[in-house]
């Protein structure tokens, strides 16, 4: 009974979260940012690693200071290793599918850091969680969200001048899908 009153309240916290999402997506910037963050003090920075995960990265997007979309990715990824780490075999008893949930989560979170070095003119960085990002595509699906991850991955690739056009190089073999 208690694991099903705690799986409901996890259950409305994920839910009050994609409130505030759409809050984001509907322009209220401002809005979004302040019950992100009274979301984030009253889960604290111990709570559930999937709460954090998703918070985070989420929260990230709404503040225009690189610095602190940097500061708010890197909160997202260290969750996310720590969700990968504990979450399948504690909350679901380790099933694969569960694990490659997980795994999918590392190309966005890698892909934004990318992107958040980039704004700050941090080339090397860039590129290094840019690698990481594309070696972690292969958990992504194949339907709409992978796709477009893997576009977003290789628009930034050609940005920073290391794309692969397909014929192998730094970001994988030939024939790799972009």
């Amino acid at each position: 009974m208690a694991e099903r009153q705690g799986q409901a309240a996890a259950d409305v916290l994920m839910t009050r979260i994609g409130q505030v999402v759409m809050l984001h997506h509907a322009g209220d910037r401002e809005e979004a940012r302040h019950r992100f963050l009274d979301l984030w003090a009253e889960i604290g920075e111990h709570g559930d690693a999937l709460h954090r995960c998703t918070l985070a990265h989420y929260l990230a997007d709404t503040h225009d200071d690189p610095c602190d979309e940097l500061a708010w990715d890197l909160r997202a990824l260290t969750a996310a290793e720590e969700l990968a780490e504990d979450r399948p075999a504690e909350y679901h008893g380790g099933r694969p599918e569960d694990v490659l949930a997980v795994r999918a989560l590392y190309p966005t979170l890698h892909l934004n850091l990318a992107a958040d070095y980039v704004k700050l003119g941090r080339a090397e960085a860039a590129r290094t969680h840019l690698c990481r990002a594309r070696s972690a595509s292969d958990a992504l699906g194949d339907d709409r969200y992978g796709d477009g991850v893997r576009a977003a991955i290789s628009r930034l690739e050609s940005r920073l001048g290391e794309g692969d056009s397909g014929g192998g190089g730094a970001w994988g073999p030939p024939g790799r899908r972009p």
